[in-house]
């Protein structure tokens, strides 16, 4: 098993390693540009977009701009905010946190250039459901069959590492940190829960992310910032070390390659999921009455993850400074020990409480991820009935296993899934920014009932 894990853990690093970074951020930055940095002119109109929940029009799709948003950030608001976070501390320092920034800022773009192109491909499947993500976009957009195929392969199997294996491995180490339960009671709990909610599809998955990433996310960041006012003579000294060892010998070259980057860079697209294309699928499911609108609202996951929620912790870490005495194994309760250290009684039970839920809401999200994957695959309903059994099942495994395998397999399998997508959001570049030109001189700010880019049915026509 030793040999396994540290064959695990080469190949992780090697699938994370500098090639990987470049691919990532590159993409983020080539967007930007062309795009003209609009996740930074558009944020504000993005935000109120996003935040409304009673925002409503009759264009065709599944769930409201607001459920789609709260769906994706179900899956990406969950642990890596929490020991994700941690872990990149604990390996890279504090400047992982700097590294995590940067990721997101460029991410942004990323992640509109992503629900752009799976609006416009988007279908609407033999149940009547919309369908989209990077498989269509692959296929209908680069016409490469093959790369779609294998996109959707790696969806499917990712979604057992990043959106379950992980997430219920730090839901069952929080549990008996705090309580004493053995993980393999928690990891039944979590498979009986799990199992109540997907099996009702999308649309049951939506709304109970409509209600526990809100709540949980704002209890949380609350928390956090609690913490940052009532020690804010710490603060300084915390975003210090934060841009100091960002660029050390141990961040690497000048911050281009090392732990610190590595880890910033893979911690932070575990976190907010820009470039993965997994959060366009959930887009696809959107009404809206064009493709750069919801977009817009795609891209206000990247900065709620990672710059508002991750930003807390990662501050946090650094101002209680445990991670200098942590090893691998113990980042998993870093989070737990540091909000403890500052709010006694308070902090502990806070964390606790938010990486159960946070991972609840993860392990739902990437649900549908990865059965819209396996579906793209089959075309079979019964193929989705067995996947979410299966998914279910899984959840007791990963409560049960080692932290570090945990990560280290969600994060070799995060890497293959990005690979095509990048591919085709590169390729496609020029037709998103063709979208977004004529969302801006049309519809920006005009008529919300508005309805282009109809979706295609199963035959590939209008409908």
């Amino acid at each position: 098993m030793e040999t396994f894990s540290s064959i695990v853990s080469t190949l992780d690093s090697f699938m994370w390693g500098p090639w990987m970074l470049f691919l990532l951020v590159g993409t983020g930055i080539l967007l930007s540009f062309r795009l003209k940095f609009l996740q930074f002119t558009h944020l504000f109109y993005s935000l109120k977009l996003a935040l409304n929940p009673y925002f409503k029009n009759k264009s065709k799709g599944d769930i409201s701009h607001f459920k789609a948003l709260m769906t994706a950030l179900a899956a990406t608001i969950g642990i890596g905010n929490i020991v994700g976070v941690a872990t990149a501390v604990v390996g890279g320092g504090p400047g992982a946190v700097f590294w995590m920034w940067i990721t997101a800022l460029f991410g942004m773009a990323t992640k509109y250039g992503e629900a752009v192109l799976a609006i416009k491909f988007r279908v609407v499947d033999k149940s009547g459901n919309m369908a989209g993500g990077p498989m269509y976009y692959i296929e209908r957009g680069m016409g490469v069959k093959w790369l779609a195929v294998l996109f959707a392969v790696f969806g499917v199997v990712a979604s057992f590492g990043i959106g379950n294996l992980s997430q219920s491995n730090a839901v069952a180490k929080g549990i008996a940190q705090s309580s004493g339960i053995a993980p393999w009671i928690t990891g039944i709990a979590l498979c009986l829960l799990t199992a109540a909610v997907i099996l009702g599809g999308v649309k049951r998955i939506a709304d109970s992310a409509g209600i526990i990433v809100p709540f949980m996310a704002l209890l949380y960041v609350i928390t956090g910032l609690i913490i940052i006012i009532m020690n804010i003579q710490l603060v300084p000294a915390a975003f210090k070390e934060i841009f100091s060892s960002a660029f050390t010998l141990k961040a690497g070259f000048w911050g281009l390659i090392g732990n610190t980057v590595r880890l910033g860079i893979e911690r932070g697209v575990f976190s907010n999921e820009a470039g993965l294309g997994s959060a366009p699928i959930a887009a696809a499911a959107a009404k809206t009455d064009h493709p750069s609108r919801q977009a817009l609202v795609s891209m206000t996951g990247t900065f709620l993850d990672t710059i508002i929620v991750c930003s807390v912790n990662g501050i946090v870490l650094t101002m209680a400074g445990l991670y200098h005495s942590a090893d691998k194994e113990a980042a998993g309760t870093l989070t737990y020990f540091s909000f403890a250290q500052f709010l006694p009684h308070v902090g502990e039970v806070v964390v606790t409480v938010s990486v159960i839920f946070f991972a609840y809401s993860t392990i739902l999200g990437w649900s549908y991820y990865g059965e819209r994957c396996l579906y793209y695959l089959t075309e079979s309903n019964r193929a989705s009935v067995i996947y979410r059994t299966i998914f279910s099942l899984f959840i007791f495994f990963g409560a049960v296993m080692n932290l570090e395998l945990a990560w280290s397999i969600s994060g070799i399998f995060n890497a293959a899934m990005a690979i095509p997508n990048l591919i085709a959001l590169v390729a496609l570049s020029g037709l998103i920014v063709s979208i977004t030109k004529e969302f801006f001189e049309k519809y920006y700010l005009k008529n919300p009932e508005l309805t282009t880019d109809e979706p295609l049915g199963p035959d590939g026509k209008n409908l």
